[in-house]
């Protein structure tokens, strides 16, 4: 419930504090004294975007600030906007994203502006009001949860088969890939083992020389490494020394032989050189083709090419077990929205009875309403049911939809009826009906007040109105009214005393100058309100 309103430097209006009580409260004032800047700057509190072009001109921020009481909680929140176009959410001095603010206000407030009567035209809006009214939560959960889970299976199953038709297209292509892999017969590390011997290859002839002459450097006739080794003796003056000597002659003979395998083995074989140089071009193509590095790579792509062979042999499994799991979430989906059909079913004949009975009080004597429900072309994310509220307002007149039939005032009329039938089921605290008079006058206007009223006893409802046959039922009256200082106008903002409210009203009645029978005309309205 909305306590406390402040307003700093919003559009018109410089400074404002507002205290609103329970029940319902009206809002008046001339035409473009600043109504809609107090909705703005609330809708702003509550979310709205942002326009620094609201701030009042020559400041450089605005504050609103509105504290609501939830669960005897209070819940304080601000919105900050600068010149600079930052603009910052707090509840309760803590810091809040939009999505956080916009969730919050959701489940505090319901403001509905004019422009809200457009909402009869949409079927989502009239689903939402059945909804309400069969407060069929469960099943609409149920059916979404079963929605979600079709979409899901559907999706997997589309995914497959695209794969699958492309899989089909590039099958060929495919296993000529895998083929030219397969069949290079290629090995990890093959590229360097080849590079190695054809090099080897290459430089046969001055390799065999260089290990020639390191072999007759150590072992060769004449004054070889080790001939010499073997001559010197230092034993005598140290055993360790000589040791060492000794271990030496060991490791250089030991090499002397590897090396004289090594040059055993090393021929110039100019056939094996052009298979190797063969199987090099072979694997640098194959790099280039496959846009790889190494071998390494060329066998990673080897195996994911098998892997894709091996889907395309599984696919006709695969798809037929998708098939088989949409098929079942399907049938789900059929059973949850049957059963999500008929709860909504169940309140269409007393809620086109509750509204005919409104919309009587209200003026339309002979309304008739009935809430057709049909099966919609696709499953939504709501149902498989298009809701429409059909309308006649005179005997004899065929029924059809509200928006293609219904006058602005009858909108209005039908609006707050509706307004006024899920306000039982809502669990918002506070609604705010901005000119939802529009179109009306006189004892309809009246009977529009007297709806207002007894919505007020349940929840805090708060109009702003032209009618002084609506202002007369309020339990508190809030005067709206500009006032020009030295620099510019201003909006401000009046909670009215018992002798002022009357002469709003009779204001209303008459004009600026009320007349002595317009103030009892206001005193009878008052009376007739309080007795209603």
């Amino acid at each position: 419930m909305l306590r406390h309103l402040t307003i700093h430097n919003y559009a018109l209006i410089a400074d404002v504090e507002l205290e609103l009580g329970d029940g319902f409260t009206v809002l008046t004032g001339e035409t473009g004294a600043g109504k809609s800047i107090l909705l703005g700057a609330l809708a702003l509190v509550m979310g709205a975007k942002a326009d620094t072009r609201t701030i009042t001109e020559g400041e450089e921020k605005c504050v609103i600030e509105a504290t609501f009481v939830d669960h005897e909680e209070d819940v304080i929140i601000r919105r900050e906007l600068n010149r600079n176009g930052r603009s910052r959410s707090f509840v309760n001095d803590e810091v809040v994203s939009m999505a956080e603010l916009k969730a919050l206000s959701a489940r505090l407030i319901d403001i509905h502006s004019q422009h809200q009567n457009l909402l009869l035209a949409d079927s989502g809006f009239q689903t939402d009001v059945v909804d309400a009214i069969a407060q069929n939560q469960t099943e609409r959960e149920a059916y979404a949860a079963a929605y979600e889970n079709y979409l899901s299976a559907s999706a997997a199953l589309d995914d497959l088969q695209r794969q699958a038709t492309q899989a089909q297209r590039d099958a060929d292509y495919i296993l000529f890939q895998l083929n030219q892999l397969t069949e290079a017969n290629l090995h990890d590390g093959e590229q360097e083992e080849l590079e190695q011997e054809e090099y080897t290859l290459s430089h046969a002839e001055e390799i065999r020389t260089s290990l020639a002459e390191a072999i007759n450097t150590l072992s060769g006739e004449g004054r070889s490494v080790l001939q010499a080794l073997r001559t010197i003796r230092v034993g005598d003056v140290s055993q360790e020394l000589q040791e060492r000597i000794e271990s030496s002659y060991i490791e250089l003979k030991d090499i002397a032989e590897e090396t004289q395998d090594k040059l055993s083995n090393i021929t110039a074989d100019p056939q094996r050189l052009e298979e190797v140089q063969e199987r090099l071009m072979l694997i640098q193509t194959l790099l280039r083709k496959f846009n790889c590095r190494t071998v390494s790579d060329l066998l990673d792509e080897q195996s994911r090419l098998q892997k894709q062979s091996q889907i395309l042999e599984h696919f006709d499994d695969e798809i037929e077990r998708l098939t088989k799991e949409k098929e079942a979430a399907h049938k789900q989906l059929q059973q949850a929205a049957a059963l999500l059909t008929r709860t909504r079913q169940a309140v269409c004949q007393p809620i086109a009875e509750r509204l005919v009975a409104d919309l009587s009080q209200l003026g339309i004597a002979h309304a008739n309403m009935q809430v057709a429900i049909t099966p919609a072309e696709e499953y939504t994310a709501t149902g498989h049911d298009t809701v429409d509220f059909l309308f006649a307002a005179n005997l004899g007149q065929s029924l059809q939809r509200v928006a293609d039939v219904a006058s602005g005032g009858e909108v209005a009329r039908i609006m707050l009826s509706i307004k006024a039938l899920t306000a039982d089921t809502s669990a918002l605290p506070t609604i705010i009906f901005d000119e939802i008079d529009t179109g009306v006058s006189g004892s309809v206007a009246t009977r529009m007040g007297d709806i207002l009223r007894r919505m007020g006893q349940s929840r805090q409802v708060i109009a702003i109105t032209h009618l002084p046959q609506i202002a007369a039922f309020g339990e508190q009256h809030i005067k709206v009214y500009k006032q020009d200082t030295k620099t510019r106008t201003e909006t401000h903002i009046s909670t009215l005393n018992t002798d002022e409210r009357v002469t709003e009203i009779a204001t209303m009645l008459s004009g600026n100058t009320p007349t002595a029978s317009a103030l009892q005309n206001a005193n009878e309205l008052i009376e007739a309100a309080c007795h209603h």
